[in-house]
């Protein structure tokens, strides 16, 4: 049996405001896997809109966040991007439940206000992540149980860059009498 994933969308606090004149209308884009999904829009929503809907995804096996983006639909023009985040999932996967609100960025990077969701597990009990009671001891310097690597998110290669080279330290401050002047010519 497939373990399932239910993720409500309950809405969004203190979203960027896209609109000049009238309140915005949010949507919510939640996108597990190849899988994709939209709220209805929440017309006239402004900065504080709610959903309350409830979306189902089969768990892929590794795969342990979701992406949310939050738009503003427009009538005429082209819908604005408000924000976008990742959602991870390894509370969820081991409790069998998570509520929680999860920040979204703009495209500038900055704050583009939150996004509420509710998720639920099937397989959590199922999956039972920490050893039994019947497990052997383990040693404090031996290598961890493998069910233990289940709880982390795997390591990607490629998702980010690596972090940036930082420079050697300077060399040593010469001392003043030598490369500095103290505003005297005549020593």
């Amino acid at each position: 049996m497939a373990n399932l994933l239910e993720v409500t969308v309950v809405g969004c606090n203190k979203l960027k405001d896209t609109e000049w004149i009238s309140r915005q209308d949010p949507y919510v884009c939640v996108e597990y896997g190849n899988t994709r999904n939209r709220t209805r829009v929440c017309t006239d929503g402004g900065k504080n809109p709610t959903f309350q809907e409830k979306f189902v995804y089969t768990m892929i096996e590794g795969l342990r966040e979701l992406n949310v983006m939050v738009w503003n639909s427009n009538t005429i023009s082209r819908d604005d991007f408000i924000g976008s985040g990742k959602v991870h999932l390894v509370k969820v996967i081991s409790e069998g439940y998570d509520d929680s609100s999860w920040p979204l960025q703009t495209k500038n990077g900055r704050h583009g206000g939150e996004v509420q969701l509710i998720m639920h597990y099937s397989g959590a009990n199922a999956n039972n992540y920490l050893p039994s009671a019947s497990a052997p001891h383990v040693s404090m310097y031996s290598a961890p149980p493998q069910s233990y690597s289940m709880i982390y998110p795997p390591v990607s290669t490629g998702a980010y860059p690596m972090p940036p080279v930082y420079p050697p330290y300077p060399p040593a401050q010469q001392p003043y009498g030598s490369h500095y002047s103290h505003g005297n010519s005549s020593s």
